[in-house]
């Protein structure tokens, strides 16, 4: 799912031939649009990233990151580049750290599919949530600022950004379960008997509270930037899942790793889930956080039908990544984490 903006250790590669596009017209359009571009660019693309195709950009001295929607038929409200567009462009210059977006391109007959272009940023990238990399007190530091972030954003005044129209305020989990339950049987490709379970017991279990603030939607370590030397975020990218909703969505899809195998590899000076949630509720002003279980389950649910579509996608072969058709045994085992959230006690 992660936008692997301004990542060279992911991988650069050249265009893949189910994503080339015209490079002369995207040339003469910036030429003409995107002050300071000095034209004659030289295009790569991410190799990591699954929904939408990113591609590094470089003009003379300066280097642009380019998404757009992929090719093909595509899910109803997926790959939504134009709403990752406007995110950038109302955060900016807020406590939240993001590119700046340069301007976008809805008219498909440039380079195929719209499109946007924003700055690439230097910084570090990390997929592994151990941090091996970094020392005990740098990973304490980067989790502590990676919780800093998340807060930060769920303390945007949304309506002062002019984003009332960015999501339905209210019942955001009941929205989003019925979104993703109509996703995952759009792109269901084999019987699974957890995802099904989860399916029947999320609605029935939505806690009453209800808030709104502006959520990313993928709020992963993989979707951070830190800068190049410090423990410190400089920029949350992949914003296509964004709305207005419930934060604590975003806080347990953010902890979902401390529920899976990946828990047992967390390095020295990582916090604990418990200890994470604390610095969270700290910077926001929660005592603590009731229904945690279903939070977390609803991530797990989440998750499996975003990859269930990238899995589909592959079949197809109009997916972003050729990693796409190894994603089959992903759902099932996504699924059957959620489910055993869902139903364990406490």
């Amino acid at each position: 799912m992660s936008d692997p903006q301004a990542l060279i250790q992911t991988g650069l590669v050249e265009v893949r031939t189910a994503h080339r596009f015209d490079e002369a017209a995207l040339d003469s359009y910036l030429t003409k649009r995107l002050d300071g571009y000095a034209g004659k660019p030289v295009i790569q693309q991410f190799e990591g990233g699954q929904s939408n195709p990113t591609f590094l950009v470089t003009s003379g001295d300066r280097r642009y990151v380019l998404r757009k929607k992929p090719p093909g038929v595509l899910l109803p409200t997926a790959h939504a580049v134009e709403r990752e567009y406007r995110i950038y462009r109302a955060l900016d210059g807020t406590g939240v750290p993001v590119p700046r977006a340069y301007l976008l391109c809805e008219d498909p007959s440039v380079i195929g599919t719209a499109f946007y272009v924003m700055d690439f940023i230097e910084g570090r990238n990390f997929r592994d949530s151990s941090l091996k990399d970094l020392t005990p007190s740098d990973r304490r530091a980067a989790y502590a600022d990676m919780a800093r972030v998340l807060a930060a954003l769920h303390s945007v005044d949304y309506k002062q950004k002019g984003l009332e129209d960015y999501g339905k305020p209210g019942n955001y989990f009941d929205r989003q379960i019925g979104r993703w339950t109509k996703q995952y049987i759009a792109a269901k490709t084999h019987d699974i008997a957890p995802m099904d379970a989860l399916l029947e017991w999320l609605p029935k279990n939505i806690p009453e509270h209800d808030e709104t603030t502006i959520v990313h939607g993928d709020f992963q370590l993989y979707n951070l930037l830190f800068h190049p030397t410090e423990p410190r975020v400089v920029a949350l990218i992949d914003w296509e899942l964004s709305t207005l909703g419930h934060p604590m969505a975003d806080l347990a899809y953010n902890c979902m790793k401390y529920h899976t195998m990946e828990a047992f590899s967390l390095g020295e000076g990582v916090p604990t889930e418990d200890e994470y949630i604390s610095i969270y509720c700290k910077l926001t002003g929660r005592e603590r956080i009731p229904h945690w279980n279903f939070y977390v389950a609803f991530g797990f649910f989440r998750l499996a039908s975003i990859i269930q579509g990238v899995y589909k996608r592959g079949l197809q072969g109009n997916a972003s990544s050729v990693a796409a058709l190894s994603m089959k045994d992903v759902v099932d085992q996504t699924a059957a984490t959620g489910w055993k959230v869902a139903t364990r006690d406490g």
